[in-house]
Formats: structure tokens, C-alpha cells, sequence
């Protein structure tokens, strides 16, 4: 049996649309299981949604990675913990792809590299600030340009960790995307170029104080609101808490704040703000996770 053990991931990070995203210590195991009969097994989060069939993401990157590696997918089954709540914006489907290409290349004994398994891994996803991470650990970022791409893995200080909000309703990935214009302002745009750069700057030099504008964005979180109305006001609970910044993790639903060892005051002003405005959900703090996918076992 080979496992491989993904973490969550949160994207753009505020201004970083698309090319900044960070691990999280929250993880799914996906075991694949030589020989047959073919049978896709699931607990925890998803169980009662996810497919069971050729159709499960899984199962679909790994018969995409022997594509690739030019020979058929032997007969496998396989076993999934999933823990990586399924609201959205937590890079569940790109624990999935990541996790599948991982076993699927240690199935077929390892004759891809990293940096291979993740342009297939962006083939399947179409971007890469969700896989990237999933497949490093810590903070990425990531460029594409002409299909070829680009990770930098930035230095995260000591004592950070992040609070997430998982409101009781998703948004769908592709409804967030439709929401966004074709165009922008031009000072819209220096104002995220601006503060992407300025996140990676404080990240990279420790200036926490940084953070809280670092995380403004004028590129998809205003568009998006409409999805989630009372995101401002949980935004402006977490700060004034104590969170470092905050924004909408991914395309949503979930919130994120990057805050000091001190997280409890967080997720009691998340859960507080959307009590007030009719917002179920809850909070938790989780570690960040300067560890990327591992294969766990192989017997």
C-alpha cells in the first residue's frame, strides 16, 4: 500500500490572485492499493458527496499521470482519510490531484520529478497557486509564462499561524471566477501589484506589521462579495482581534487570518461577527505547514 499525506492550502492571500498560496497542517491521506478488483473507498469529509467511480478527481489523475508516463495504469483501489473540510477555498480538489500523482508515481516507480508531477498537477488544475503549496509546503509563489512554470518557496516567521472561518454554505469555483470583470482599473491593478509584492516582503523580512496591507486586494475579493455580503464585517472582527490580515481564502467560502500564537480572541470574533450577521459557520486555528506532499507508506 502507498500513502501519500497532502495539506490544505490557502490561495491569494489578499492581493496575490492566482500566484500566491500558503500549506496549512491539515491533511488528507489518499492510499492506492496494488492489484484490484477496482474500488475507491471514502471517510471523513465528502464521503456522502464524492464519487466512488473513474469519475473521482483521484482516480482521474492518476490514469492522466500513466497517460503521461506513456503506459497503462496497472489495477489499483484505493482509500481516502479526507480531513480538508469541502466548503471551498481550502484546496481540496488540489489535495486530490496532487495526492494521485504521488502515488500513481510511486506505483510506477518514481520515474517523475517534483518539478514534473506539478506540471502535470497544473495541466489538471489550470492554475497553480493552490497545487504548488499542496506539492512544496510553506509559501509559494508561482508564475507561468509560455506553459513553463516558475515556484519561489518564501521564508514564513516564527509564530504564525492562521485562523480559518468555514461558513455552513459553499461558493462554487466556477460561479467565483464568472463574478470577475475582464478588466480592470489601472489603479486597481497597481494597487494589488503594489501589495502582493509587500506581502512577500514582509513575509521575507519579518515585518508582521506589514501584513494587515499587505492582504487588501481590489482584484476579486470586492467582485466576490456579492457570494458572501458579510465577509467585510468578519474581516473587520478578526483584525480588530488581533488578526495580522485577513482575506477570502481561494475563490471561498472559507476566510482566512494570519495571526500570532494568541489565535483564540480570532475565532471567538469570527464566530461572534457571524452570529450578528446571520452567518453560520464556526472557526479553528491550525499550524502552518512548512511540509509539502509525502509519500507516508509504501508496503
Amino acid at each position: 500500500m502507498i500513502v501519500a499525506r497532502v495539506p490544505a492550502t490557502s490561495a491569494n492571500l489578499g492581493a496575490g490572485f492566482d500566484c500566491l498560496g500558503l500549506a496549512l497542517r491539515l491533511h488528507n491521506d489518499i492510499a492506492l492499493i496494488p492489484e484490484g478488483p477496482f474500488r475507491v473507498d471514502i471517510s471523513g469529509e465528502g464521503a456522502d458527496a464524492l464519487p466512488r467511480d473513474r469519475a473521482n478527481l483521484v482516480v482521474r489523475t492518476i490514469f492522466r499521470f500513466y497517460e503521461v508516463f506513456g503506459r497503462p495504469a496497472p489495477p489499483f483501489s484505493l482509500r481516502m482519510i479526507n480531513r480538508i473540510p469541502m466548503t471551498g477555498g481550502l484546496g481540496s480538489s488540489s489535495t486530490a490531484i496532487v495526492g494521485g500523482l504521488l502515488v500513481a508515481n510511486r506505483f510506477a516507480g518514481d520515474p517523475m520529478t517534483r518539478d514534473d508531477l506539478l506540471r502535470v498537477a497544473l495541466e489538471i488544475e489550470g492554475h497553480p497557486d493552490n497545487v504548488a503549496p499542496a506539492m512544496l509546503g510553506g509559501l509559494v509563489l508561482s508564475v507561468v509564462q509560455s506553459g513553463q512554470l516558475t515556484t519561489v518557496q518564501i521564508p514564513i516567521p516564527d509564530g504564525l499561524r492562521a485562523v480559518i472561518f468555514l461558513p455552513g454554505f459553499t461558493i462554487s469555483t466556477r460561479e467565483a471566477r464568472r463574478r470577475l470583470p475582464a478588466r480592470v482599473p489601472l489603479e486597481d491593478a497597481v494597487f494589488n501589484v503594489g501589495r502582493a509584492a509587500l506581502f512577500v516582503a514582509a513575509m521575507a523580512t519579518a515585518r508582521l506589521d506589514l501584513l494587515r496591507a499587505a492582504t487588501q486586494d481590489r482584484l476579486h475579493q470586492p467582485y466576490r462579495q456579492v457570494l458572501f455580503p458579510a465577509m467585510p464585517r468578519l474581516f473587520e472582527a478578526a483584525l480588530g482581534a488581533g488578526a495580522l490580515g485577513v482575506w477570502l481564502s481561494g475563490a471561498g467560502s472559507a476566510l482566512m487570518a494570519l495571526a500570532p500564537d494568541a489565535t483564540d480572541p480570532i475565532v471567538d470574533a469570527f464566530e461572534r461577527a457571524a452570529r450578528m450577521n446571520g452567518v453560520a459557520g464556526h472557526a479553528l486555528a491550525v499550524d502552518l505547514s512548512a511540509t509539502g506532499a509525502r509519500i507516508l507508506d509504501d508496503e
